[in-house]
């Protein structure tokens, strides 16, 4: 009786041992977290990079650096990650365009999401403002619809460049609105709210913050927002669905990614983190400030989310008649 009893001890003492070695050989992470954005800093990836980074820091115990590499859309930026080692280590802050919008406007893309990449969480959803000109006679979606109808091609709207969403969304509208309008592509936004101000285009698709700071300074007026819910920033601007133009919701998105490999494990704790630090109101409140909604996905979630959008923008893309060689 002794001996079984001392026997079972001892074969329990060695799995206790034998479990607590699994758990202890395998660490992450080990050394600083690098975050790659495919675009110059100073732009909103940059805002909510920089937001996250010091959040993620003290839940994951490691540094977190960002790193620029910009170029073709996110797409350096995009291979910078591709190529590094799949350890969790290094990680790619993309947007709709990079994730979704890129694979059907470029015939030659280097990098496949799905397959390049493993999704780790999504962390924001980005809705979009319709502006227009202060000195055109509108002051609805509505009215800008009627105005336009009567001159076709005759208004300009403006973008930030070819196939970018605020290039789309408006293609999106001119379709669900049977509307004839001119795009009118800029290097970037900036050129873009200028003319758009000095009324030489008419009509824009812009991101929350610059949209709202021009508004609330009556340099550009807003009709509608691209979301399902109202914006905070912009509390008594409807909705396009809510001016008439039922189900037109356009949403851009944040995302972080890994390389395709990266062991489940390090997809898992860096899945959390994310979760860990969306749910923190100041970090919460802030995004909204910047635009940006909190959305967390999980990386298995992100991935049917991906899924999913990356058809429906395609046809986007399709119609649009975009494309980059």
């Amino acid at each position: 009786m002794h001996t079984t009893v001392k026997f079972l001890r001892n074969s329990l003492m060695g799995l206790f041992l034998g479990v607590i070695g699994l758990g202890t050989a395998w660490s992450f992470p080990t050394k600083p977290v690098r975050i790659v954005i495919g675009f110059p800093a100073g732009g909103p990836l940059d805002l909510h990079a920089r937001l996250l980074a010091d959040k993620l820091q003290a839940v994951l115990g490691q540094p977190v650096l960002i790193d620029y590499k910009a170029g073709a859309g996110g797409t350096v930026g995009a291979q910078e990650v591709m190529k590094s080692a799949p350890d969790g280590h290094t990680l790619m802050l993309a947007n709709t365009g990079v994730l979704v919008i890129n694979p059907a406007l470029y015939s030659r893309l280097p990098y496949g999401t799905l397959k390049d990449f493993v999704p780790i969480a999504r962390t924001a959803m980005q809705p979009l403002a319709l502006l227009v000109n202060p000195q055109l006679p509108v002051r609805t979606l509505q009215e800008f619809t009627a105005y336009v109808r009567d001159r076709p091609g005759q208004v300009n709207y403006g973008s930030a460049g070819n196939g970018g969403i605020s290039h789309l969304a408006p293609e999106m509208f001119k379709s669900a609105a049977q509307l004839f309008m001119v795009h009118i592509p800029y290097r970037g936004s900036a050129p873009a709210f200028t003319d758009l101000m000095a009324g030489q285009v008419q009509f824009m698709a812009e991101s929350i913050p610059q949209a709202a700071n021009y508004h609330k300074q009556g340099k550009v007026r807003a009709l509608a927002v691209t979301s399902r819910e109202r914006s905070p920033a912009l509390p008594d601007v409807p909705t396009v669905h809510e001016s008439g133009f039922k189900d037109f919701v356009v949403v851009g998105f944040y995302g972080f990614m890994a390389p395709a490999g990266t062991p489940k494990e390090a997809v898992e704790v860096l899945s959390q983190a994310f979760k860990t630090v969306l749910n923190q109101a100041d970090v919460r409140k802030r995004m909204v400030d910047q635009g940006a909604d909190p959305a967390f996905l999980g990386a298995d979630d992100f991935h049917r989310f991906l899924s999913n959008e990356m058809p429906r923008w395609s046809e986007v893309v399709k119609k649009s008649g975009a494309r980059v060689d």
